[in-house]
């Protein structure tokens, strides 16, 4: 059985440059992320596959996937578990020939129309937003609100991961939805201790604080 993770975390090296991917990987999981997604838009391919290859090590060591963010010829080269794909980026069905049916491929979806296409195209997992403002991503599209993640968590079968905006201050209102779980950069990333930031978020999100 995939093992899809109920606390995502994305590194990035974008909007912080203290710690690196592999720190980063390495203080979310000893916080209790149970998914690291390596999510790097530029650079060169081999270098890509170098720091996915490091990630895919210290995940493995912890039990923890590795999805890596866009980039299917990385994910295979460096052996993650998976990848994760956006609306515009390879498509899901030719990626799944590549990568096989035990690997994970997990969607990236605005509205509803977008989730029903995930899932015909066989996603195992759906992240949806933003639900609440984030500044995460260029391309994030219009906020959606609680309302929409509730009526997609009602209406899809797959986990629904919800991203966009989320932290200690909106995390609880995320669980009450039902949602399957969530997916954060900044609210990990940036924070002065990862490791904390994302022991925090897990204690909300398990219903421990």
């Amino acid at each position: 059985m995939k093992k899809i993770g109920k606390l995502h975390v994305l590194t990035d090296t974008v909007f912080q440059s203290r710690f690196s991917h592999l720190e980063l990987a390495r203080m979310a999981i000893r916080g209790g992320a149970d998914t690291i997604q390596y999510r790097q838009k530029s650079g060169s391919t081999r270098e890509m596959i170098r720091i996915a290859a490091q990630m895919k090590q210290v995940c493995s060591d912890q039990g923890v996937p590795l999805i890596v963010n866009d980039r299917v010829d990385v994910a295979i080269a460096a052996g993650a578990d998976g990848v994760h794909l956006g609306q515009d980026d390879f498509p899901i069905p030719l990626a799944r020939e590549f990568l096989g049916q035990e690997m994970i491929i997990g969607a990236s979806a605005s509205n509803m129309q977008e989730v029903e296409k995930c899932l015909l195209d066989g996603a195992d997992y759906v992240g949806l937003g933003p639900i609440y403002p984030t500044t995460s991503k260029d391309d994030a599209g219009s906020v959606k609100g609680i309302d929409s993640l509730i009526q997609v968590v009602k209406a899809v079968p797959v986990p629904i991961i919800a991203i966009g905006g989320i932290g200690l201050d909106n995390v609880s209102e995320i669980v009450q939805t039902g949602v399957y779980g969530i997916a954060v950069i900044s609210s990990v990333c940036c924070q002065e201790d990862p490791e904390q930031a994302t022991k925090a978020l897990y204690q909300m999100l398990h219903g421990g604080a």
